[in-house]
């Protein structure tokens, strides 16, 4: 049966207690990142700091990955002593929006105090918004009610276009954000490159950090933190999420352990539990309400952005019609959804494979796997009995990049690969069904603009260094549904 989960009950409990310091100069050195944007709303995340950037010159342990320990023994480093930690601090924050450079109109956000309770981070709701418009974002910090602002960054995104109205759009589709395995130390090689794109938002599908399997390994909700502090101050990111907006997904190593549902006991992680890395990811990142949803960029696309951990059953669960990674309500809307879009192409963004092949052994937490192949079986087919055109499927997860095409339903899959090539690896099958396989880094990038008239969409697999590797183009007309 499908695990009931409640997001919104979920409460992060500190285990570690430490002096909360407040900020003398409130900083901002995680910046801020634009998410769930819409026709008419967006949601952004920031945090106060204590200091202006990280901390570049901290303790780092000798090896990437440690031992799996069933007792848990505190470290003798503190978090805020290790390289790329970031600490908070109290103070206020707010946001001013304005579709001019000048923010001479800024509509702008009352005053919010932060604290430690909420790791000293506040997520903004901006609504009223038009679509097909540029908004330019400014965020202000301050220690108190009486001090002067600190702390102020700048930034931009925009909105989409309404669903009757064309507009040529492009985006991003990364995955496997190892920190052990940067390209540069300032961040991944392919943030710039994605920039020179000048896509207009980004999808990370998962494994955006590695709570579980990199040092520190995340045992305490203060390093299940610091290990989003670290990769979300590094220089490349925080510069690409000024203009770049996002629409995160959540996986395994970034909820809590590899191959993870909500009931697996892991005496290793102890004493972080599963609903406390899972609540961790949604304060992290800018998130509305639903961690699965749709989102429409006029008329030429739709993406779907799906949920594979909390509903999950048990992989070691023995397949059949009740073993699902969806559920049953999440399935019925992904069908519900996509059968009624009348958008020219339809773009389904899942954190693991659903046409996979995966890995010769080892694997049974996907779609792709035979140990959920009944819920894979019937998604494919269902894709294939409503004959539906220009739908398509992405997927994080795998550390190698791909382009499959089911041999059974035609339906076609690209993994996007890990974010470097330090990150690839693995041993992936490779049927004649499947065109493209390349064991590196990089990522993809999605594009719909019209050709001569005609709506075109073109997947790419690029390089870490934004060079494209691979490439496939199909064009629409609106009878081809």
């Amino acid at each position: 049966m499908t695990p009931k989960f409640n997001f919104l009950l979920i409460a992060v409990t500190v285990l570690s207690i430490g002096v909360v310091q407040r900020a003398t100069s409130a900083e901002m050195a995680m910046g801020f990142r634009v998410g769930e944007v819409t026709q008419n709303s967006a949601i952004v995340w920031t945090r106060i700091t204590r200091n202006a950037q990280r901390n570049w010159d901290g303790f780092r342990e000798p090896t990437k990955r440690e031992p799996r320990v069933a007792e848990y023994s505190p470290s003798a480093v503190k978090v805020d002593d290790r390289e790329g930690a970031t600490p908070g601090a109290e103070g206020q924050i707010r946001v001013a929006w304005s579709t001019g450079k000048d923010f001479g109109q800024a509509q702008v956000s009352d005053w919010v105090a932060v604290g430690e309770e909420t790791d000293f981070v506040h997520q903004f709701s901006l609504t009223k918004l038009q679509p097909t418009t540029e908004y330019h974002v400014k965020v202000e910090a301050r220690d108190s009610n009486q001090a002067k602002v600190t702390a102020t960054t700048t930034g931009s995104f925009g909105t989409p276009a309404a669903a009757d109205t064309w507009q040529d759009v492009s985006l991003g589709v990364v995955t496997g954000q190892s920190y052990w395995d940067l390209d540069h130390r300032d961040g991944y090689h392919i943030y710039p490159a994605m920039q020179k794109l000048k896509i207009d938002f980004l999808v990370p599908t998962g494994d955006t950090v590695y709570l579980d399997s990199e040092s520190p390994r995340a045992r305490t909700v203060d390093l299940a933190r610091y290990h989003w502090h670290r990769m979300y101050s590094l220089p490349r990111h925080v510069e690409f999420h000024r203009h770049i907006p996002g629409y995160w997904e959540v996986d395994d190593h970034d909820t809590w352990v590899n191959d993870c549902w909500s009931t697996m006991k892991a005496a290793w992680m102890n004493p972080l539990t599963f609903n406390q890395g899972f609540a961790i990811y949604r304060e992290q990142v800018p998130m509305g309400k639903l961690t699965y949803r749709t989102v429409r960029w006029g008329k030429g696309l739709q993406i779907w952005l799906v949920e594979g951990r909390p509903y999950r059953s048990p992989n070691t669960m023995q397949d059949g019609p009740d073993k699902t990674i969806w559920g049953k309500e999440q399935l019925a809307w992904v069908q519900r959804t996509v059968k009624a879009s009348d958008a020219d192409f339809r773009v389904l963004i899942s954190p693991t494979p659903i046409v996979g092949p995966d890995r010769d052994r080892g694997k049974n937490d996907n779609h792709a796997n035979d140990s959920f192949a009944h819920e894979g079986n019937l998604f494919r087919s269902w894709t294939a009995d409503q004959k539906l055109k220009n739908f398509y499927t992405c997927c994080g997860d795998r550390h190698w990049q791909y382009m499959s095409i089911d041999p059974k339903t035609g339906l076609r899959e690209f993994s996007c690969g890990p974010a470097s090539d330090a990150h690839a690896g693995g041993n992936p099958k490779q049927p004649d069904w499947q065109p493209f396989l390349r064991v590196k880094g990089g990522f993809l990038s999605i594009a719909v603009s019209k050709v001569d008239g005609t709506p075109t969409i073109a997947f790419r697999h690029h390089d870490v260094h934004g060079k494209v590797v691979h490439e496939f183009v199909s064009t629409s007309t609106r009878n081809e549904r």
